[in-house]
């Protein structure tokens, strides 16, 4: 939808000025504008395109809110599939930093927002809630892309399903380890992380096993991260991981598989890591100097100067929370940015993902393996882009 740049103007002096007129739409529009103009400004500094499937969609669930799927006037309930509303729409406006969609029908206009309080849905007079709970949404004023955080933020929300973190809840039926520890860090900066409490207090398991199977070095360290963010270190798992540590002992550091392939560097500062988090002594463990591939993700803390080898473009695009970890120790800007406007997240081409749930959303994304958002994508960008810059 392209709007003259008078009006655009006029709506955001509206939007700030008290003195004008001053509707929740007019408001909308002024943020959607904001909005586009941060995303131009971030796909100006260089960074590849990717372009996303049609058709646009919005989804609606923060937390653990029940989660719907809008698009091409749509409201479908999730997992059921059962679709809740529809509409006949003359036009459509997607508003993802108001978590918002306006609807024009021959009847009216029809307003879907999310809020720290709920999901609604307004039509002429009538407002039906679709849900409530309370989560909090900060605006992140003061930031360079307040916009672009609050969709981020969003997609790491959504993508929580009974407290669970999954990295996306269409493909993705369990959560992980290293994706979950990655949304906690954005959950904690935003006061959220209370949401996967339950579930982080429930691990009784050093690995999730979701890789082939796989006992990962590097969800030990995770594992233990995610226990600090709402425990300590008389959570009951912790006496297992630090057993478990014992079979990826080698020398002074650990090492073993993630990702189907040995990454000594990255596996042992997230051990050291994790035990910091919970006040145990690391000492015995010393980050190797040696070749690893994934060095470059883990850029937060205990920098030593490894830097890991650029990624392949085409593994940038299909995995790009590879390319935006690295950029935090490189300065290079080679994670990807959508020519979308939402989601802002995703990951292609995933050995583990059943693609076969986004099916609801469109055949493009089944037929291209394409799973958007995408929480650990999403806490990538989120963490680069904001002004603070280490994670918790």
């Amino acid at each position: 939808m392209l709007i003259p740049a008078t009006f655009l103007f006029a709506l955001v002096l509206a939007a700030t000025n008290p003195g004008l007129p001053n509707t929740a739409f007019e408001h909308d529009q002024a943020v959607l504008a904001s909005y586009r103009a941060e995303l131009a400004q971030l796909r100006s500094s260089g960074r590849p395109s990717f372009q996303m499937p049609r058709p646009e969609y919005f989804l609606f669930g923060m937390g653990s809110r029940p989660k719907f799927i809008y698009r091409n006037g749509e409201l479908v309930e999730w997992p059921s599939l059962r679709v809740s509303h529809r509409w006949r729409v003359e036009k459509q406006v997607i508003v993802p930093p108001s978590y918002s969609v306006w609807i024009t029908t021959a009847d009216g206009t029809v307003h879907i927002f999310e809020d720290e309080s709920g999901i609604s849905i307004e039509e002429g007079n009538k407002k039906t809630t679709l849900a409530q709970s309370r989560i909090k949404l900060p605006s992140f004023s003061g930031e360079h892309f307040p916009n672009v955080l609050r969709v981020l933020h969003q997609e790491i929300l959504v993508g929580t399903v009974e407290g669970k973190p999954v990295p996306n809840f269409l493909v993705y039926s369990k959560p992980w380890y290293r994706d979950g520890a990655m949304a906690a860090m954005v959950l904690r900066r935003t006061g959220n992380v209370g949401l996967l409490r339950d579930w982080i207090l429930s691990l009784r398991d050093p690995f999730d096993h979701n890789n082939a199977g796989r006992s990962e070095g590097d969800n030990l360290g995770e594992v233990l991260y995610l226990i600090s963010c709402v425990s300590d270190k008389n959570h009951p798992l912790v006496p297992a991981v630090l057993k478990a540590v014992d079979a990826f002992k080698k020398q002074d550091y650990i090492v073993g598989s993630t990702d189907g392939a040995e990454h000594p560097v990255y596996q042992t500062k997230w051990l050291k890591f994790g035990m910091q988090s919970l006040g145990i002594p690391d000492s015995a463990f010393v980050v190797p100097k040696m070749q690893d591939s994934y060095a470059s993700l883990f850029w937060w803390a205990l920098k030593d100067g490894q830097i890991g080898p650029e990624f392949p473009k085409d593994a940038a695009l299909k995995y790009p929370y590879l390319a935006w970890a690295r950029d935090h120790l490189s300065g290079e800007r080679t994670g990807p940015v959508t020519a979308g406007e939402y989601p802002l997240s995703w990951e292609a081409d995933a050995s583990e993902a059943d693609y076969r749930g986004i099916s609801i959303i469109g055949d493009d994304f089944v037929k291209t393996r394409l799973a958007a958002p995408h929480s650990w994508h999403a806490a990538e960008m989120f963490l680069a882009l904001s002004n603070e810059e280490t994670a918790p």
